[in-house]
């Protein structure tokens, strides 16, 4: 085995703890939690620096760790980060009290119960993956089931509103440029909710050392193509290491 390997779930999310976001006076469920999270797992479990492979949202949570304690972090591979589109800053301003309005209707009322319970079934799980992976056959009956049981945990549903209601924060072009390690962006040349058209900005940034399009795959490569991950990551990290 040429190196340690390690794949946590937030908190929040998979089967680590979901403290109810509503028992805290500030908001719980942020990129600084998450970094503050991921920097405490290196320093406690792990005992060394590392490098963070992160896809999605959790090229934020990478990007923020890395950035609150730059010695932790040897580098970041980003998989199909999330671009945050739907970001207060993204939106235009006479969009904004609406936008308000309506993640206060979905955490205040029963309409955000109602909203979860429609999307936490195998069927819609499995078509919402359908959607993001481009190569369907590798939505089998076990994925659906794994990304769906710890979401029927007590206090998913509070966790999952919170977090879609989260639209402040930083974004991906706040955190590149504050990076001191090196990072490879790698993305899926199918992926229909990050479009690789508007990934390729990020290539331009002085810590990317390379912008890699992973033909025909979606959203999650590292789990539909990892033929095509695993190499890059391999030689990202002997490279760096």
């Amino acid at each position: 085995m040429a190196n340690r390997v390690y794949a946590i779930d937030l908190i929040g999310y998979g089967y680590s703890d979901k403290p109810n976001p509503r028992e805290f006076e500030e908001s719980f469920y942020t990129f600084e939690t998450w970094g503050e999270q991921l920097n405490t797992f290196c320093a406690e479990v792990v005992k060394s620096d590392a490098f963070f492979i992160c896809n999605s949202i959790g090229g934020l949570v990478g990007l923020q760790a890395a950035v609150m304690k730059p010695q932790t972090c040897k580098g970041i591979v980003l998989l199909d980060i999330s671009l945050r589109m739907l970001h207060i800053n993204k939106q235009p301003w006479f969009g904004r009290p609406f936008i308000r309005s309506f993640q206060n209707l979905l955490r205040n009322t029963v309409i955000g119960k109602l909203f979860f319970n429609a999307v936490a079934t195998p069927e819609s799980v499995k078509n919402i993956l359908c959607q993001c992976y481009h190569d369907t056959s590798a939505v089998t009956d076990e994925l659906v089931q794994m990304i769906l049981q710890p979401g029927l945990d007590p206090g998913a549903v509070d966790v999952f509103l919170e977090f879609i209601c989260y639209s402040g924060g930083p974004l991906p072009e706040d955190l590149l440029p504050l990076v001191k390690c090196p990072v490879l962006v790698a993305w899926g040349e199918k992926d229909p909710w990050e479009p690789v058209e508007l990934g390729r900005a990020y290539g331009s940034f002085d810590a990317v050392e390379d912008f890699v399009v992973l033909p025909n795959v979606g959203h999650c490569p590292q789990d539909e193509a990892p033929e095509l991950v695993n190499p890059l990551v391999e030689s990202f990290v002997k490279l760096h290491s």
